[in-house]
């Protein structure tokens, strides 16, 4: 009996849209929703922190939403509605607007429907959807796991975190770099050079104004590929954990992310401890002096040429990791298995990985052989 007032209730709100779309005189396909919006009344619901009694919802798969999004949407695919009506809103007054992937999308309008069929009485449907809101100049939100992938890729961009750096200590993204909101305008250096670089924007969660604030000078920048993961710290460490903790008495510790070959480190975690951490590593550059003069150097790193390395075994360091990398890994490689054929002891790996240096110093970016 439910199903059966569920499939007339549908077929009454297709009455209605047919009804609507003959007034208006534009042809609309039978799955189209009666109650539609657009960007300028969505943009008014679109808030950080979320409006109350709001619930903006994405009805594409998750691999869509994951890539880009409305903030504060949720993702509710139309696929999985049935099983996933517990997300929405206790309160079936409360506004409900669906969005997919444009006028062409059905997603969002049959999930439109089934909200109504469920007895919520205001929803309405975003029609012209996420390609409409990119197109009006609004910031694309991400997810936790999209972050996640770039990290593990080593792929150029740069994810900041626009807390205070006390928050930042106690926990952060790994690889995240700490420009505070407060401190934007005092900390633009630390701003890749090259402003179609992609910049992940992040603080404490979907009632955190920090992220959206950043984000919204760098744009004024110039900064032309700027995405918010406005989960957050909150959302990455319920997806995956704590990490960028910091030890007692307030000295870092360090935590070695291991690559897929043995001795190797990944691409994420040098990264992250060149930016952060960069003290808490012995770092070598084992190219050739000229090297590095014509091509830049990193200024924690010493420079140790690979040829030197069997000489200089038994005086390297031993109370910190030790960690070797080059222009393309072949080098640091050859290092690393110099220092473990006559110091095993030692806590050392290499960066297998293509790198890129910069004249004035600051971390190198790393990124996957070809």
């Amino acid at each position: 009996m439910k199903r059966l007032f569920t499939v007339m209730l549908i077929s009454v709100l297709a009455s209605l849209s047919s009804v609507a779309n003959s007034a208006s005189g534009e042809e609309k396909p039978v799955w189209w929703f009666f109650d539609t919006v657009d960007v300028e009344f969505v943009s008014q619901y679109a808030t950080v922190p979320p409006k109350k009694d709001v619930m903006i919802i994405d009805s594409r798969p998750s691999r869509k939403y994951k890539k880009g999004h409305i903030v504060p949407a949720i993702n509710i695919s139309d696929s999985q509605f049935a099983k996933m009506t517990g997300a929405l809103p206790q309160d079936k007054s409360s506004l409900l607007i669906f969005y997919c992937g444009g006028m062409k999308c059905s997603l969002s309008h049959k999930s439109a429907a089934k909200a109504v069929a469920l007895g919520y009485s205001n929803v309405k449907v975003y029609a012209a959807g996420y390609p409409d809101w990119l197109k009006n100049s609004h910031t694309p939100g991400v997810s936790a796991a999209y972050v996640k992938a770039l990290i593990d890729k080593g792929a150029p961009s740069v994810i900041i975190d626009a807390r205070p750096a006390r928050k930042f200590a106690s926990g952060h993204v790994p690889t995240a770099i700490n420009i505070p909101q407060r401190q934007f305008d005092g900390n633009v250096a630390k701003l890749p050079v090259d402003k179609s670089t992609e910049l992940i924007y992040y603080c404490g969660g979907y009632k955190c104004t920090l992220s959206t604030k950043s984000a919204d000078k760098a744009i004024a920048l110039g900064y032309t590929k700027v995405r918010l993961f406005q989960g957050g710290y909150p959302e990455w460490k319920q997806a995956y954990g704590d990490s960028g903790m910091q030890g007692s008495g307030g000295e870092s510790t360090v935590s070695i992310e291991s690559g897929e070959d043995d001795g190797t480190i990944s691409i994420a975690s040098f990264t992250e401890l060149t930016m952060n951490k960069p003290d808490s590593i012995y770092w070598y550059d084992v190219r050739d002096p000229e090297e590095l003069e014509a091509d830049g150097h990193f200024a924690k790193a010493a420079n140790l040429t690979v040829d030197d390395v069997e000489s200089a075994v038994d005086e390297l360091p031993s109370d910190k990791p030790i960690v070797f990398f080059c222009a393309t890994g072949a080098r640091s490689g050859e290092a690393y298995d110099i220092v473990k054929m006559g110091r095993d002891n030692l806590d050392v790996y290499f960066l297998d990985a293509n790198v890129e240096f910069f004249a004035d110093g600051r971390a190198p970016k790393a990124t996957p052989v070809d």
